[in-house]
């Protein structure tokens, strides 16, 4: 079939997001079937389904039906069953390519519609090699967070040098010696820029950067203790301070968690 297999990338809304977009842009054309056709819109399923399969597709430069049988669709028109091969006359002929048209703005408005989501959400952010930036870093995720309020932020280390730009919004940083160990090339998404300040002291704090950009959590102490009321149940939660995290950015924690993994806490 000569396919070849390319495997998803975050940050690009090819793949980042497809499956919801793509549901998207369904509901939009069933929609507008269901407006402009009235009680009988469900007769013309087939024919939305046959465009949507046939329309070009910006994600893969093509329409699926090419991409799946590597030939543009050229097949007649056949109102009935399958099985049944008689001539159709002129007159539902002519009926059927007026509700194509009709089918195929309405596909392309609602395929427009989901590009212009898609770029409004874009960041036009360029980087000239020479310059610095910071790279962002994640603390690992983990099951003991309680809440969404108080989650840890990603911290942004460096600065780095960018060495070039090796392809769209991709750039290549010199990373420093205690980071050899990751792949130096990133998405602009993961940088921001860094303006140099003579009256600026660094102070680096020394995270164990693992290749995925993350790095492990480690408790330092429990600030606060108190109870949550959950329904007819009590929870005990703690208030933990995190290394290189300030006291701002400690979380709230299940007690029995915490007790579980960082006995050490609670002595």
């Amino acid at each position: 079939m000569r396919t070849k297999l390319n495997f998803g990338t975050a940050y690009h809304p090819e793949t980042d997001g497809q499956s919801e977009r793509t549901i998207q842009t369904l509901e939009d054309m069933l929609r507008a079937c269901a407006m402009d056709f009235g009680e009988n819109w469900e007769k013309y399923l087939s024919l939305v389904e046959f465009l949507y399969n046939n329309s070009y597709h910006a994600s893969i430069k093509m329409a699926p039906y090419e991409a799946l049988y590597e030939r543009k669709c050229r097949s007649p028109l056949y109102w009935d069953e399958v099985g049944e091969r008689r001539m159709l006359g002129p007159e539902i002929i002519e009926i059927t390519l007026q509700k194509i048209k009709i089918i195929r703005e309405r596909l392309l408005a609602a395929q427009s519609r989901q590009k212009a989501y898609a770029d409004s959400r874009r960041r036009d952010i360029c980087f000239e090699p020479g310059e610095h930036v910071f790279l962002k870093v994640s603390p690992r995720k983990g099951i003991y967070q309680f809440g969404i309020k108080g989650k840890l932020k990603p911290k942004y280390i460096g600065p780095f040098e960018i060495i070039r730009l090796v392809g769209k919004s991709i750039y290549e940083l010199a990373l420093s010696p205690e980071l050899a160990g990751i792949h130096n090339v990133f998405h602009v998404s993961s940088l921001r820029k860094y303006v140099a300040d003579p009256n600026h002291v660094l102070k680096y704090e020394p995270l164990d950067i693992q290749p995925d950009l993350s790095y492990e959590k480690k408790p330092v102490k429990i600030l606060d203790r108190k109870e949550k009321i959950l329904r007819e149940q009590t929870i005990p939660i703690v208030k933990v301070l995190w290394r290189n995290h300030q006291v701002e950015e400690a979380t709230w924690e299940t007690e029995e968690s915490m007790k579980n993994e960082y006995q050490h806490l609670f002595r």
